[in-house]
């Protein structure tokens, strides 16, 4: 039977499956397959799993039941296995490269931070205050000026002046919190955000790290929402 697998241990976790069940429609008991000095999380299927509502919380679930106990390598939603035999070889075949990052990521959890800017009507008229060159612009139209080339002039003007701020802004907030982290990864944002970074932060600098990160929130001005989630299964630094 195949298996779901969603996340590897070291062989002495201190946290059990007892009581979980995990994915699928016909969920079965969530167990462990030890090879060596490593277990792997899984649970019988015999279905495809697909990223429905329930089975993306349950996946998440029994990972976040491991990670209160010891450092977990999470699995990506989806990560399926032909028999216990096969996570076997894998473990085998992989035990340097797992012991490894079981130990560069104990200790720690991994953060999102995010920031997007929520009151879009209050940068433009950030920058047409301050860009004497969208002002000119933003005049002419107002006045009557007829030149049809206006309007995408100061389109042009006004998105490359609120790119510049984004990214200014995004650089220092990163540099604010990466000094918190073990490790940081900054990834591409998806609209409307601007800033899109994962972050290791050791268990001890917790509440260090919150405390800066609520405290650049009540700096932000001008519709700028800064928002962390965590703590969670360090998805971004497993390699």
């Amino acid at each position: 039977m195949a298996l779901y697998v969603y996340a590897i241990t070291g062989r002495d976790h201190p946290r059990r499956p007892d009581g979980l069940t995990g994915v699928g429609a016909d969920p079965a008991p969530v167990r462990t397959v030890t090879a060596g000095p490593l277990s792997a999380v899984v649970s019988d299927i015999s279905e495809e799993i697909r990223p429905k509502r329930r089975d993306l919380r349950i996946h998440q679930e029994v990972q976040e039941h491991f990670m209160a106990g010891a450092v977990v390598l999470p699995m990506q939603f989806g990560y399926v296995a032909a028999d216990d035999q096969d996570v076997v070889r894998a473990l085998e075949a992989n035990t340097a490269a797992y012991l490894a990052a079981l130990e560069r990521l104990d200790g720690c959890a991994e953060y999102h931070v995010r920031a997007s800017q929520q009151d879009e009507d209050q940068l433009l008229r950030d920058v047409l205050e301050e860009s004497a060159e969208a002002r000119d612009l933003n005049d002419r139209i107002r006045a009557g000026d007829p030149d049809p080339q206006l309007p995408l002039a100061l389109g042009e003007v006004v998105a490359r002046d609120v790119q510049e701020r984004q990214e200014a802004l995004g650089a220092g907030l990163v540099e604010a919190l990466t000094g918190y982290a073990r490790e940081h990864v900054v990834r591409p944002p998806a609209y409307p955000d601007f800033v899109n970074l994962s972050l290791l932060v050791p268990h001890e600098r917790k509440d260090d790290f919150l405390t800066a990160h609520q405290g650049l929130a009540e700096q932000l001005t001008d519709g700028v929402d800064l928002r962390v989630t965590g703590p969670l299964p360090p998805y971004s630094f497993v390699q």
